[in-house]
């Protein structure tokens, strides 16, 4: 993914806490939207911070204002150490490791955060975030290394070395270099915040490593699952399948939404299809039921897209949540209360993640046993390896090596995290989600995935166009064309490295679910 400007930027975002989309996220993080705050979110923000400043003024105890954290909450900490705990919050947690994440991650997080502080539970004042929102807007990117939550406490290293930033400290990327946080800041013309009490732990407390990376990944994958509606559609016509599994009546018999959609989707690619009707005319096609990769591509599509709907809605619902810890909630000053919770837990992230995963995995799978369909000549009536002169030329022999080791991958890469837990923080943290890792390692995934594919577009337009002269489908020639742009007919074995990469390339870019949408 890669962040495109607008050519006319948009009014910038107005974040409340309440309302962010996707859609929204998604311009922000890969096109580079602006964001700011709305006046509504300001007067809440300013109505939680006053009861935060009540309490440091009356000296009664509240966790994360004038105590330790975790296992330290017991520990008080005086008045005149308050804004020091919050500094020494942010750099003592600032412990990540691995490779960082990338702009469009860092983005979504630093938005994500924004918004959620943008609901006004967290005590925070309106110009810690508004210095966010800026950080945003000048593209000044916090280096966030990707490894170190356990997504318990929220993601609490990765936001760490964010904040860093928001003080002038950590290291940062601006217009192509990676500098100091303070240098990166006063390049941008931002002047770094001066904590006060509790917003270190409100700028750490959440769970926006790990929903920036699923949102992130949610996006591909619906991508993906369009992407492999359209080669399915283009190896059942390379290997004379019937679509009549397809039809909308057996749909109807087992209602699942995502089913319904694939389905619509295979039958659609197809219409017009001459390979099609000289099966259905054929005599010596001993064939009755196609494979379950080919006919039951509906029902595992639609698996996978009714999977990927249900993980959406739970990121959807944290999209706008608030995730840290304590939360302050203001009621013009009666009834005023800061009460202490969980809500920077990251199961309900977890899960999701892994729900995506094997959702991936499975994509990748069915994808997988269609290519071996096509290049197998015990189960295909097409040229052994696809080539016209197998033995002499290897074809895709390998092309489907490289298949099945993809698949095999991203089979062990889906098995759950969230079922994992590893106690923190002297024991008080004693059940954690995972989120983090769960969330991480999609993008390899997805990688895997594309790869997976764009091997079946391959191998799937070899295929028909060994069927010559009978023709696909007149929207399935579209996604060939689009093949064939970047990848000619194999009349004599080459390398296909370069060419599976450039297919990829066009799946990542959603050249092929474009001809669904």
């Amino acid at each position: 993914m890669t962040m495109a400007p607008a050519a006319n930027p948009p009014r910038p975002i107005e974040l409340t806490g309440n309302d962010l989309t996707f859609a929204e996220l998604y311009d922000v993080a890969l096109g580079g939207q602006a964001v700011s705050l709305a006046p509504d979110a300001i007067e809440r923000m300013k109505r939680s911070r006053a009861v935060v400043e009540r309490v440091v003024a009356s000296g009664e105890t509240a966790y994360g204002i004038n105590t330790g954290f975790g296992k330290l909450a017991s520990v008080r900490i005086s008045a005149e150490q308050v804004r020091q705990l919050q500094v020494n919050l942010v750099r003592s947690h600032a412990c990540g490791v691995g490779i960082p994440l990338s702009a469009a991650e860092t983005r979504a997080m630093m938005l994500l955060r924004a918004n959620a502080l943008a609901k006004g539970l967290s005590g925070i004042r309106p110009q810690t975030v508004e210095t966010l929102c800026s950080m945003l807007n000048a593209k000044v990117h916090p280096v966030i290394p990707s490894q170190g939550s356990v997504g318990a406490s929220g993601d609490l290293a990765p936001l760490a070395h964010l904040a860093q930033v928001v003080i002038g400290e950590g290291r940062a990327s601006f217009q192509g270099q990676v500098l100091t946080g303070g240098e990166a800041m006063r390049r941008a013309g931002i002047s770094p915040v001066a904590l006060e009490a509790k917003e270190g732990l409100s700028l750490l407390n959440g769970t926006q490593g790990m929903l920036a990376l699923l949102s992130l990944a949610l996006y591909q994958a619906d991508v993906a699952a369009d992407t492999a509606d359209v080669a399915a559609a283009l190896s059942l016509d390379a290997l004379r399948g019937s679509p009549g599994a397809f039809d909308a009546r057996i749909m109807h018999a087992r209602a699942y939404a995502g089913a319904a959609t694939t389905a619509r989707n295979l039958a659609h690619l197809n219409e017009g299809s001459q390979i099609r009707e000289s099966h259905r005319a054929a005599e010596k096609d001993p064939r009755v039921q196609d494979a379950y990769s080919l006919r039951c591509t509906p029902q595992v599509h639609g698996a996978v897209r009714d999977s990927l709907a249900q993980a959406r809605e739970m990121a959807a619902v944290e999209l706008n949540s608030a995730t840290d810890n304590p939360l302050v909630f203001a009621r013009d000053g009666s009834g005023d209360v800061i009460i202490s919770g969980g809500n920077f837990h990251g199961q309900p992230l977890a899960m999701a993640a892994d729900q995506v995963a094997i959702a991936l995995a499975t994509l990748g799978g069915i994808s997988e046993r269609r290519i071996e369909q096509m290049t197998n000549p015990l189960t295909s009536m097409l040229p052994a390896f696809l080539t016209p002169e197998p033995g002499l030329n290897s074809g895709f022999m390998i092309a489907q090596v490289t298949a099945a080791a993809l698949t095999s991958e991203n089979k062990t890469l889906a098995t759950p995290h969230s079922v994992d837990s590893i106690s923190t923080s002297g024991n008080q943290e004693d059940y954690v989600s995972m989120g983090m890792s769960g969330a991480r390692r999609l993008q390899r995934m997805l990688t895997n995935l594309r790869y997976t594919l764009a091997i079946e577009l391959l191998c799937a337009c070899q295929g028909i166009d060994l069927l010559a002269p009978l023709e696909t489908g007149t929207l399935a020639k579209k996604a060939i064309a689009a093949v064939r742009g970047v990848s000619a007919k194999v009349t004599q074995d080459r390398p296909l490295a370069a060419e599976i990469e450039a297919v990829s390339a066009l799946v990542d870019g959603g050249a092929f679910s474009a001809i669904l949408n």
